[in-house]
């Protein structure tokens, strides 16, 4: 293993194409190790130079809804009591807003960064 520390786009690129290598190896493998280095030194220079900050989670449900082409017919199912009617985003709670993003014919399954299943 020989990881240096990330300190421009360069290494930060050369990072990422070492992890597309290493990023499906098997606990215990000195690649698994050097998998879990890269990825903590990847996400430190993304939130030291790149931060994302709190994202507002209506706007958050209504950018991935556009994304899939979904309306707010489609999230209705998942939030809405069909005997209460409501208007608009306001009376999201967060377990409807986690039954939407996790399941459902149009739910919108939440992904892993880089791609990683665990």
């Amino acid at each position: 293993m020989n990881i240096k520390p990330i300190r421009n786009d360069a290494d930060l690129q050369a990072a990422f194409k070492r992890l597309e290598n290493v990023y499906q190896a098997q606990e215990g493998a000195s690649e698994f190790d050097e998998m879990e280095v890269l990825v903590t030194l990847i996400e430190a220079y993304e939130n030291k130079f790149f931060p994302m900050g709190v994202a507002d989670p209506v706007e958050a449900i209504k950018f991935r809804m556009e994304q899939q082409g979904l309306t707010q017919k489609d999230l209705e199912q998942f939030i809405f009591h069909p005997k209460v009617k409501t208007t608009g985003f306001s009376r999201l709670a967060l377990a409807a807003i986690m039954r939407f993003l996790n399941g459902g014919e149009h739910g919108l399954q939440a992904r892993k960064p880089y791609g990683f299943s665990n």
